[in-house]
């Protein structure tokens, strides 16, 4: 099957039927092997009836949210190519030929521009279209380099199994722009196909929440980008900080008719920590998101992880605090000189505030260090100890003697069998004569007193007969 088309739905009882015989329609046209897939999200309002008397099949998807459903319906469509679109017949899915050329021309996804092809009046709310979505998306464009006008437009097509690598997680709303975003991570080919976007055929209000799914979508910009979370914004701190401190530490600094002294130089201390720690995190956070798969690789990072060993990172700890205890004791030959009395706090802020900056950082880069060599034991891997194919063959030439270890076995078998047979009929003619002997009184009284055991032992149909026999008293 080439194209399946995904629907979530959750009480479209006005418009999903009408959106399937639209998509039915434009598969009959166009002559494309195709089927209608409706995610249901637990409607109660007959949406499911409805969509299969259309000619859906309906997906029961049990996690609650725009992401699983169509999730859920993505697993389960058997096409090649996939598009999804809302079942509430606010996009015309008589037009998906442009997705699907795109797509038979390689494009792993294909994604609709509204802002391209039309907004009618009413079919978005004006906050949306001229705050939301524009802002979103040019964070999403920043953030991670993207070319896509329009992050969050609902009709889209893609390559199933290039999506599916994806391993996409959001269960809201924000499940739009995680498939736009680890898409481009993944630098796959995206393209965008102008769309229109008209007003729903719904007398309800819309399931999309303004304020609360407006930031699902900005924390999942900033949670999957720790450069701009907290790489930038640390450097600007920090360089702010040290220029800044820099200046203060030799006396106060004009801007005019503003002086700045001890309390910019207390401020731009805090800077300075600020920035280390969050560049800090910027660090951590990507090195942990390369290993759990949430980002792909940066050898960037790789690079400056190799270099930051656990044993670097306390020399540069050891350093700091040593610059912080030169500053301590420099502070406390200055009390010394004013005869440990009452200091100008504008002459003793301007050593004690450098020196406690640097035994501050000096902890941060320490513990940043060992944190980050806990996070590396995670992804070592020992090597196997025995090679595998060498193992694997000595495992069939384990087998291999063991069958050949029971052939010898049965045939040994065979020849003991022959061998016993004449064994057996002497011993049966010797039993034969004992037997005689004891009834004609000829050593009965051996056999009365038990002086002679027999013992037997049999394997298969050979029976060997042993006479055992018994102690006697000296």
């Amino acid at each position: 099957m080439e194209l399946s088309v995904v629907m979530p739905c959750l009480n479209e009882a006005e418009t999903v039927a009408t959106c399937v015989r639209k998509t039915v329609g434009f598969f009959e046209k166009h002559g494309i092997d195709g089927e209608v897939v409706v995610a249901d999200n637990g409607s109660t309002d007959g949406s499911q009836q409805l969509a299969r008397e259309a000619g859906a099949r309906v997906v029961p998807v049990i996690d609650k949210g725009y992401g699983n459903a169509l999730m859920g319906g993505i697993r389960a469509a058997r096409g090649k190519y996939v598009a999804m679109g809302d079942a509430d017949d606010s996009y015309d899915f008589t037009t998906l030929m442009p997705f699907l050329e795109e797509l038979r021309d390689g494009a792993d996804l294909v994604m609709g521009n509204r802002f391209k092809g039309g907004i009618a009046p009413g079919a978005m709310p004006w906050l949306h279209r001229y705050v939301g979505n524009p802002v979103l998306s040019f964070i999403g464009r920043l953030f991670f380099r993207s070319k896509i006008g329009d992050f969050h437009c609902g009709l889209r097509a893609f390559n199933r199994e290039s999506i599916l690598r994806l391993g996409l997680q959001t269960g809201g709303m924000e499940f739009a722009s995680e498939m736009v975003v680890k898409a481009t991570l993944a630098k796959y080919d995206i393209r965008e196909v102008p769309t229109t976007l008209s007003p729903d055929g719904r007398s309800r209000p819309p399931h999309l929440n303004t304020w609360r799914d407006g930031w699902r979508h900005l924390r999942f910009l900033l949670l999957y980008s720790p450069r701009w979370l907290f790489l930038i914004p640390g450097l600007v701190f920090m360089t702010l900080g040290l220029i800044a401190g820099i200046a203060l530490s030799f006396g106060p600094v004009r801007v005019g008719e503003i002086a700045f002294d001890v309390d910019t130089l207390v401020g731009a201390a805090a800077a300075m920590i600020i920035g280390f720690q969050s560049v800090i995190f910027a660090l951590l956070t990507k090195v942990y998101a390369m290993q759990e798969g949430f980002l792909p690789h940066d050898p960037r990072v790789k690079r400056v992880v190799d270099w930051l060993s656990l044993e670097r990172g306390l020399v540069v700890g050891g350093l700091l605090a040593l610059a912080g205890f030169a500053g301590l004791i420099a502070s406390l030959l200055h009390w010394r000189i004013n005869n440990f009395g009452e200091l100008n706090p504008r002459e003793s802020l301007r050593i004690v505030v450098p020196a406690a900056t640097a035994l501050m950082m000096s902890l941060q880069a320490v513990f940043a260090a060992l944190f980050l060599s806990i996070l590396q034991i995670r992804r070592r891997q020992h090597p196997p100890a025995v090679d595998v194919a060498e193992e694997a063959a000595g495992v069939v030439d384990a087998a291999a003697r063991r069958v050949s270890g029971e052939g010898d076995a049965l045939a040994a078998d065979d020849e003991t069998s022959a061998d016993a047979e004449p064994a057996e009929a002497a011993a049966t003619a010797k039993a034969g004569k004992s037997t005689k002997a004891a009834k004609s009184g000829k050593g009965g009284k051996a056999a009365e007193s038990g002086t002679a055991k027999p013992t037997e032992f049999g394997s298969g149909n050979v029976k060997v007969v042993h006479v055992k026999p018994k102690d006697t008293d000296a």
